[in-house]
Order: C-alpha cells, then sequence, then structure tokens
C-alpha cells in the first residue's frame, strides 16, 4: 500500500486517457459478465433438467397436438411411474406485446412429476375446488405485482373460446417455486379441463407428456418403449430424456458456448493492446520520472511492482465495475429467455476479475521490460 500515492499518480498523470481506458474496460467487461452470465444461466437450467423424467412431444413438431387418450398407454409401459401432461396456451396480458408463459395442466399430475416443487396443500386444494383456478410462479408474481385473490383476464394468440368470450378469466389461487432455485418460475398454470372444455379447436389434446422414471440409466430403453406404442400411428412419438431435451431445443439456436466464447475472446484481444498501448505511452512519458526514482534507491523490482500496479489497478476496478453492472442487468436478461428467477453465477464474477488481471499483466510486459533496461544516465539526459 506505500506505493499507492504513486500508482494513484501514475493514473492521474493523464486523466482523460486513463477515464477513457477505464470506460472501455467496462464495457468489455459488461459485455464479458452478460453473456456467460447467459450462458452460466443456460447450463443451470439445462442442470435443472431432471433425468428421472422424460418428454414425449409429437414426432414431427412440438406444435403438433397429441391426444389425450395416450395417457393410459404411456401409464401402462414398464418403468414408468407416473405421467403427467402440458398443453400450450399462447397468453398474453391486456396487449400481445405482453406475452406470458401459460398452460393448462393437471395440478395433481404435475405436482407428483416435479417432486422439487414447492406448493403448498392449500393452494392445490383450491385448484381443484375453482375451475378457473391459476397457480403463477413466484417470479412472475414479482415482476408482474399479482397476488393471490387477483382475477386475471388473459387473451390467447392461438386460442378462442366456444362462447365468444374475447379473454379467458383466471383467478389466482396460489404460488409456486422450485425448492432447488435452479428451474424458473415465470409461468401461469390452469385448470386443463377448464380449457379443453372452452377452446373452439384441439380438444382432447395435450402438447407433451411428462413420465416419471426411477432409474436414470434405463430411460432410452423406456424412451424407446414409449415411441413403439405409437410408432407407425397417425401422431407418433418423440421420447427423450428430459435434460437432453433442453440440450436439443437450445441447440436449434446455434452453439452458444462457441458464439459467445469468440465473441469475449475478440473483445479482449482487443482490450489486451488497448490497455497495453496505454501503459506503454504512460511509462514512455514517465522514463525521466522513474529514473529519478531509481536514483533515490527503487531498484528494478520496485519499478516494476509500480508499473503492474498501475495496470492491474486500472483493469481489476473497471472489470469489477463492468461485472457489477452486468449483474443489476441479469434480472432483466433472464426474464427475456426465460430464465427469471436466477440469480447472476458468483463464478462469472471470478472468472472476469481474474481474467482483467491477466489483461493487465500481460499489457504490461512491453513496458515492464522498458523499465528493467532502464538506463539512469541516459534517461536523465533524455538519450
Amino acid at each position: 500500500m506505500k506505493y499507492f500515492p504513486l500508482i494513484w499518480a501514475g493514473l492521474r498523470r493523464k486523466p482523460v486517457r486513463s477515464i477513457l481506458t477505464l470506460f472501455s474496460v467496462i464495457v468489455a467487461f459488461v459485455l464479458f459478465g452478460a453473456l456467460h452470465g447467459v450462458t452460466a444461466a443456460i447450463d443451470s437450467l439445462i442442470n435443472g433438467m431432471s433425468d428421472t423424467r422424460l418428454r414425449i412431444q409429437s414426432k414431427v413438431s412440438l406444435v403438433e397436438p397429441l391426444p389425450l387418450s395416450y395417457l393410459a398407454r404411456i401409464e401402462s409401459v414398464k418403468g414408468v411411474e407416473g405421467v403427467g401432461y402440458y398443453a400450450w396456451f399462447g397468453g398474453y396480458y391486456q396487449e400481445p406485446k405482453n406475452q406470458i408463459s401459460v398452460g393448462a395442466v393437471d395440478v395433481d399430475r404435475l405436482h407428483s412429476m416435479f417432486p422439487e416443487l414447492n406448493l403448498k396443500d392449500e393452494y392445490a386444494a383450491a385448484m381443484r375446488s375453482t375451475r378457473n383456478g391459476a397457480l403463477i410462479g413466484r417470479d412472475l408474481a414479482a415482476t408482474r405485482g399479482w397476488k393471490i385473490g387477483d382475477r386475471l383476464p388473459l387473451k390467447s394468440s392461438i386460442y378462442m373460446r366456444k362462447d365468444g368470450a374475447p379473454q379467458w378469466d383466471f383467478e389466482i389461487v396460489g404460488i409456486y417455486d422450485f425448492g432447488d432455485g435452479k428451474i424458473p418460475t415465470n409461468e401461469l398454470w390452469f385448470n386443463y379441463p377448464y380449457f379443453d372444455e372452452a377452446r373452439t379447436f384441439g380438444n382432447g389434446t395435450v402438447m407433451m407428456y411428462f413420465a416419471k422414471i426411477a432409474n436414470p440409466a434405463s430411460s432410452g430403453a423406456i424412451s424407446e418403449a414409449i415411441d413403439q406404442q405409437f410408432a407407425n400411428s397417425t401422431f407418433e412419438t418423440q421420447t427423450v430424456n428430459e435434460r437432453d431435451w433442453l440440450r436439443g431445443r437450445i441447440a436449434q439456436i446455434g452453439d452458444m458456448q462457441f458464439f459467445v466464447n469468440a465473441i469475449v475472446a475478440a473483445v479482449m484481444f482487443t482490450l489486451l493492446f488497448l490497455t497495453g498501448n496505454t501503459m506503454m505511452q504512460s511509462v514512455r512519458e514517465r522514463i525521466p520520472e522513474l529514473a529519478v526514482l531509481k536514483t533515490y534507491g527503487f531498484g528494478n523490482t520496485s519499478i516494476l511492482a509500480l508499473v503492474f500496479g498501475e495496470a492491474l489497478l486500472l483493469c481489476v476496478v473497471a472489470a469489477g465495475i463492468g461485472l457489477g453492472i452486468a449483474a443489476a442487468l441479469s434480472p432483466m436478461i433472464y426474464r427475456q429467455i426465460g430464465a427469471g428467477g436466477m440469480s447472476f453465477p458468483l463464478n462469472v464474477i471470478w472468472t472476469g476479475i481474474a481474467l482483467s488481471a491477466a489483461v493487465a499483466i500481460v499489457s504490461s510486459l512491453p513496458p515492464a521490460r522498458r523499465v528493467q533496461t532502464l538506463n539512469v544516465v541516459d534517461a536523465l539526459a533524455g538519450r
């Protein structure tokens, strides 16, 4: 700490240059934190999926419906311990731009499929006794400001009502979350019978089934047995492990990890040259001053410590600010990708700080070499 005044004096020598460099590093690490925060959230989503649940959808497409009559046949497959189902609603609140993830479910079957689901017994009972009852995730409740007892009018971009009513009216009877915190809670669930009887088309169908199994090692065999049940039928199925299902959905977007790493590598490569140029200029301008320090007894190690310390202070502080901004923006970003309720991973922060220190050290190597070979006489003479 005794060298801090000298390090600070070096940064203040050209305040505009230091501020612009600081701002550049901040922007770089906001980008680093945001991008790696998204990939970390996706990894957390995948890891949060159960390896004892299978997802069964149409072999043609996820949006193609499956008959509800498949329920009993899936339950009869050896190794299947329980089956639930889900029907996509395509809901929005007031205006189409206010999209909400909404699904029709059987609450008892859903609860048995997701043992990590935190749902109070009174909320489940309220769903059974309230035909138009709805459960909302804790993050959705916090985002929208909705609470138990609120009456919620929603519209669907897919389904109209048989009675011609312009909207679907729901009563919020409970709030759910997941104990491990790895599964987003930004969705609304309502009773399937209410939905199925009121919609104008697609009656007696669901979008997806969930099958619970005991042994993850047998998921492949059980998946094949389920699909064999419906082979060569009008509605063929595709059954996969829940984690593989999510990986497949993400893979349709592209290799996100590759794109993120490529973008971050390009940014850090540019940042390395920027900070290196800043340090070279700073040291070049202070050659006589550094020579004076050597005449006062400062050795090469002390002078090098000043050079590295200046770069470290600039880069690490800026990286901390940038990562802090990324962490503050992360809830909004996570909600946009359907991962609302997740927190910014700490490992991204520590990785970012370590990376900023590495950038500072590498960018300081050329000026450090210049300082190490500094000749006091030549430096004081301006040669």
